[in-house]
C-alpha cells in the first residue's frame, strides 16, 4: 500500500463512517485500488465499506485475534492495494478495558497515522484544546491530519484550521451539516440503495472540500515505519478445500451478520452456498453445516414465520443430528417462537426451547467469552432482544471482557451450537472442526 492510515474521532457519532465511505469512494473514482479495515467487532459498518469500496472489509479486533493475526490479515488483504483505510470504534483511545483493543491500540499495532474526525458543531477555538489532548495523550500515535464534520459556513472552517494550525495538526478539509450525508438507519438490514446516495453525497463534497493530494501524501508510510506490508501467499482466492463438505449459509435481508473471514475459513472445509429464510420454500440440499448468522428476523417475522415448509424440514434436519451453528437472530429463528415489538407472538422453527422478545426492547453489548468444556470460543453479542420466560440454562461458562460471569443462553451439543455470541473463528477453528466432524 502506497498511503494507510486510520480514521479516529474523539466520541461516537462524530462522523468516521461516513468519512470513511466517502473517502472510499472518492478514491476509488480516482483508480486507485482502496482496502478498508473497520477496528473491533462490528458487523454493519463492513457490509457499508462493501458498499463504498466494492471489496469485502476486514475486522481488526484485539479482543477476538492474537496481534499475529492481525498483522497477517492487514498484510495480507491490503497487499494488493494502493491505499488502506481502517475506519476506527468508538472514541479513538475507548477499549474494552481502558483503551485496551481500542483505535490507538490498532494504529499502534500496525504503525499507522491516524487521520482525526473531529465533529465541529457549535465549537471554534475550543477545538484547539480537543486536538492537543488527543494529539500528546500518547506521543507514539502520529496525529496526520484532522477533517473537520458539521461545519456551518467557509469562516467556520478559518476559525478551526486556525485552532489546529495553533496545535500543529494540519487541517485537511471538511464536511458540513446535511441530511444528504447521513447513512441510514442500521435497521435498513441489507437494502444499501440510500445508503448508496449517502455515499455518493459524501464523496462528491469530498472531492471538492477535502485535500485528498495532502491526505495520501501524509499518510505515507516510510521505510521502518510500520511492519513490512508483504504479498500474502493467502492473498488470492481460497485454497482447495482439505474436504468435501456442504456447507449452507443463510443469507438475505434477515439474516447476514457476517465475518468475511469467517466464510473464508468455512471454505477451507468445502463447498460454501447461501439460501434464503425469506424466499426459499426448502433448503436446496442436506448440508454437512447449516450456519444461520445473527442479522434483524424481528423485521420480517410474516415472510419467516410463514415459511412453515422451511421450519419444518430445519426442525426435521436438526432431529437427524444435523450440525447447526447459530448466532443471535440465527438463535431466535430456532427457537419456539419470537415477539415482536408490538406484542405478536410468530412460531419459529422449535428447534431450540426457547422464545425471545423484541416486545420491550433492552440493549445487551459486550465481548463474550465461551468455555464449553475444553472448548474456548470468542465472540460479541449486540441485541435489544431478550429471552422471554424460563430457558434451558448450558453448562457453558460466559464471561465478559472484565472476565466477570454472565447469564446468556448458550445451547451446545456435539451438532449444535447456538447463542446470542456473534463467533469469530478465522484463527481458532476448534468449532468447525469439531461440527464438521
Amino acid at each position: 500500500m502506497n498511503s494507510q492510515f486510520l480514521l479516529a474521532a474523539a466520541h461516537s457519532g462524530a462522523g468516521k463512517t461516513t468519512v470513511t465511505l466517502g473517502l472510499l469512494r472518492a478514491l476509488q473514482r480516482m483508480g486507485l485500488r482502496v482496502q478498508p479495515f473497520k477496528c473491533g467487532p462490528d458487523y454493519i459498518d463492513p457490509i457499508h465499506h462493501r458498499t463504498a469500496a466494492g471489496t469485502n472489509s476486514i475486522n481488526l479486533d484485539r479482543f477476538m485475534m492474537s496481534d499475529a493475526h492481525i498483522r497477517q490479515l492487514y498484510n495480507q488483504y491490503g497487499s494488493a492495494a494502493d491505499v488502506g483505510i481502517t475506519e476506527g470504534v468508538m472514541g479513538l483511545f475507548d477499549g474494552a478495558k481502558k483503551r485496551e483493543g481500542s483505535s490507538a491500540d490498532i494504529a499502534r499495532l500496525l504503525g499507522l497515522p491516524v487521520i482525526l474526525i473531529l465533529d465541529a458543531n457549535a465549537m471554534a477555538y475550543s477545538a484547539a484544546a480537543l486536538l492537543y489532548g488527543l494529539k500528546n495523550f500518547d506521543r507514539k500515535l502520529t496525529i496526520a491530519g484532522v477533517i473537520f464534520n458539521f461545519v456551518d459556513s467557509g469562516s467556520h472552517y478559518r476559525l478551526l484550521c486556525e485552532a489546529a494550525e495553533d496545535v500543529g495538526i494540519r487541517a485537511l478539509g471538511h464536511l458540513p451539516t446535511g441530511d444528504s450525508l447521513r447513512i441510514p438507519s442500521r435497521h435498513l438490514g441489507l437494502d444499501t440503495t440510500d445508503a448508496d446516495k449517502a455515499i455518493v453525497a459524501a464523496a462528491d463534497h469530498i472531492e471538492k472540500q477535502i485535500d485528498l493530494a495532502a491526505l495520501l501524501a501524509a499518510t505515507q508510510i516510510t521505510p521502518g515505519g510500520a511492519p513490512a506490508i508483504q504479498a500474502a501467499p493467502t492473498a488470492t482466492p481460497s485454497p482447495s478445500p482439505a474436504t468435501n463438505k456442504k456447507i449452507l449459509v443463510a443469507y438475505d435481508e434477515a439474516f447476514h451478520f457476517l465475518y468475511a473471514e469467517n466464510i473464508r475459513r468455512l471454505e477451507e472445509y468445502g463447498q460454501v452456498s447461501f439460501f434464503s429464510p425469506i424466499r426459499d420454500r426448502y433448503l436446496p440440499f442436506t448440508p454437512d453445516l447449516l450456519y444461520l448468522p445473527g442479522g434483524y428476523p424481528e423485521l420480517y417475522l410474516p415472510e419467516l414465520s410463514g415459511n412453515r415448509s422451511l421450519l419444518d424440514q430445519i426442525s426435521a434436519y436438526a432431529n437427524a443430528n444435523g450440525p447447526i451453528l447459530a448466532e443471535c437472530g440465527g438463535m431466535m429463528y430456532l427457537g419456539r417462537d419470537l415477539q415482536d415489538a408490538a406484542g405478536k407472538t410468530w412460531p419459529m422453527a422449535g428447534v431450540l426451547d426457547i422464545a425471545t422478545s423484541i416486545f420491550r426492547k433492552k440493549m445487551t453489548l459486550g465481548y463474550r467469552t465461551v468455555r464449553l468444556g475444553g472448548l474456548v470460543l470468542k465472540g460479541h453479542e449486540f441485541h435489544y432482544s431478550q429471552p422471554l420466560g424460563e430457558y434451558a440454562r448450558s453448562a457453558a461458562e460466559v464471561c465478559n471482557a472484565h472476565g466477570v460471569r454472565i447469564e446468556t443462553p448458550v445451547f451446545y451439543n456435539p451438532r449444535l451450537l447456538a447463542s446470542y455470541a456473534h463467533f469469530y473463528w478465522g484463527e481458532n477453528k476448534d468449532i468447525l472442526q469439531r461440527l464438521l466432524s
